[in-house]
């Protein structure tokens, strides 16, 4: 498929506005490429960079020799709050995003994203991997800005060999390791737009090394009887093996963003092109970290420090160290403010433009506090404090481990940031969770809606696969009085494809199934047998905590018009001759004309 829609108005309205931007930049002169890599769980010690000898991170660490490093740079304990303060330049309640999966990871629509704003200005934008905020359009890439989207919508996915992904809302299957295969994608995607001379904003968002903990063999190779220099600070809690995969994958992770500084370099686009790189929370493990205390999950400083790495040659000073604290909400203020153009504010930004600092024109920086909120625990950073979660005062340039309580000893320290910590917790805590809201179907922008086992809710005895929910599937489907539900609204009226992808072994073929909304429903019998094993196990380096995946069959259920307007989905086994009915892991909407 194309990276853009093959709409004439679409390609008219792009042309003109690139037309637009480059004649506000004058004659000649291109705006700057902006690349920005995020890594899923890889904390700040992962790095060859900030002194692991445990791995090498050669590319990556290029990326502060050439360019700048920030050294004490703040995401979110969890990965869907860091990516929707990346995408909006605001605190992720702000944004309705309160939760890792089940809805509350999807970004309120009416928050502007970094790609809606990159792409007003005439760029191509693109992007490569994990959203997880949100599947269902307008929450889908496609809805927020991405001109082209290749992965998976999912918080984590199952299999990282030659998975299931999409395509722009289309269903197609990854080649090869997947983070090889997004960036493939990527550096496709690049050529294309280097090929039409236009200015591109892609986003990768590697998967790695979030679990489950897979990775090609050489990289696995070199670490599986690999001693370890330095430890977790509590080694008794470290499991070597997963320290091992992770770091193996984080080496994987550098090849790949090599590959990329390699064809920037091959295109003549390495000095016109902002390559950005950060991970989204602290590491997934109890592996070493600086010493600090926290890991992911954690408001503490180890669960939310990250690098931040921006090169732009000829503009940053190469290793340059910025010591001032920044977090994931001045990456759009900052970043548009690189390319030259003012950060969108629909809404009041909470990051503000780091560029001063970047470019060495900041003669003065205002003092400033970064607040850091999961599950209920607050803490505040500011330039020389901590106060965490449980009211608890350190000092992080004296104290970088968090293992002295100054309450006592700094009042004054202690009594500005407990009124700032109150005040910003009254504001922001009771914006979320927001009233629930459905799941969409039939957005008349997309062609096709999924609506995965992961949002649904199983009634009766049906079981999800696993706890986690975002790569799971639908079993244990034994008795007729079960179904499961989705809370839906059709946001336009229209005829649907609707097929469903489940397994069913041949003792239990004969299963009927119902899809009802509304009134209108769609019948189908199992006629096929399609019972593949669990997979996943047999590439992982260490044992998973979330569920292993099939290879699920898709079935025609059949066409059926949907109206308007809200309610629930469900899908219920009428006759069940065998032991179950079916295993579920989706159903997909296509709409028709």
């Amino acid at each position: 498929m194309n990276w853009i829609d093959q709409s004439p108005r679409l390609r008219g309205l792009l042309s003109l506005t690139h037309l637009s931007l480059l004649l506000t930049l004058g004659a000649g002169e291109r705006p700057p490429n902006v690349i920005v890599i995020l890594t899923d769980d890889q904390g700040w010690g992962d790095l060859s960079l900030n002194s692991n000898p445990n791995l090498k991170t050669p590319n990556i660490d290029s990326l502060a020799q050439e360019g700048a490093a920030f050294d004490r740079f703040f995401v979110c304990p969890v990965c869907s709050p860091t990516r929707a303060e990346f995408l909006t330049g605001r605190y992720h309640l702000r944004g309705g995003v309160y939760s890792t999966s089940a809805g509350g990871e999807r970004l309120d629509l009416d928050e502007r994203t970094i790609a809606d704003a990159f792409r007003a200005q005439g760029y191509a934008t693109g992007a490569f991997g994990k959203w997880h905020n949100g599947m269902q359009y307008p929450y889908h890439p496609n809805g927020r800005g991405f001109d082209y989207f290749y992965g998976f919508c999912s918080g984590h996915w199952g299999d990282y060999f030659s998975p299931p992904l999409e395509e722009n809302g289309k269903l197609v299957t990854g080649t090869g390791f997947l983070v090889d295969d997004i960036t493939d994608k990527a550096i496709d995607f690049i050529r294309q737009q280097e090929k039409a001379q236009k200015p591109f904003f892609a986003y990768l968002a590697y998967n790695t090394p979030h679990s489950p903990m897979q990775v090609p063999d050489p990289y696995w190779n070199r670490f599986k009887d690999k001693a370890l220099k330095v430890r977790h600070r509590e080694p008794e809690r470290e499991n070597i093996e997963h320290t091992r995969a992770a770091l193996a994958m984080c080496e994987n992770i550098d090849w790949n963003v090599g590959r990329l500084n390699r064809e920037l370099e091959a295109l003549d686009l390495a000095p016109e092109t902002i390559v950005v790189f950060f991970c989204d929370n602290g590491p997934n493990g109890s592996r070493w970290n600086g010493g600090m205390k926290g890991r992911k999950g954690s408001t503490d400083e180890g669960g939310v420090r990250s690098p931040l790495l921006i090169r732009w040659p000829g503009q940053i000073k190469p290793g340059l160290i910025i010591p001032q604290i920044a977090a994931a909400i001045d990456l759009l203020p900052t970043l548009t403010d690189l390319a030259g153009f003012p950060a969108p504010r629909p809404k009041p930004l909470d990051g503000m433009s780091l560029k001063p600092l970047l470019l060495n024109h900041a003669t003065t920086w205002p003092r400033r506090l970064i607040f850091s909120h999961w599950r209920n625990r607050t803490s505040v950073r500011s330039h020389q404090y901590r106060l965490d979660h449980e009211g608890r005062l350190f000092d992080l340039g004296k104290d970088p481990g968090q293992r002295t309580n100054l309450g006592d000893q700094a009042p004054e320290a202690f009594e500005a940031l407990s009124q700032a910590l109150s005040s910003w917790k009254a504001a922001l805590i009771p914006l979320s969770p927001p009233e629930f809201r459905p799941f969409p179907i039939g957005h008349p922008d997309a062609i096709y809606t999924q609506i995965p086992a992961r949002d649904g809710i199983p009634h009766g005895k049906i079981k999800r696969s696993n706890r986690f929910p975002n790569c799971s599937f639908f079993s244990n489907w034994t008795s007729t009085d079960d179904y499961i539900s989705w809370d839906t609204e059709v946001v336009e009226p229209g005829r649907f494809e609707v097929d469903l992808h489940y397994t069913c072994a041949p003792e239990d073929l004969g299963a009927e199934l119902r899809l009802e909304w509304q009134g209108q429903h769609l019948d189908v019998t199992i006629t096929e047998a399609h019972d593949p094993p669990l997979r996943g196990a047999e590439h992982d380096r260490v044992k998973r905590i979330e569920s292993y995946i099939k290879s699920f069959k898709p079935v025609r259920l059949g066409t059926i018009f949907l109206h308007p307007g809200r309610g629930s989905l469900e899908l219920r086994a009428t006759k069940i001759p065998g032991k179950k009915a079916i295993d579920m892991r989706l159903l997909m909407f296509k709409r028709i004309p």
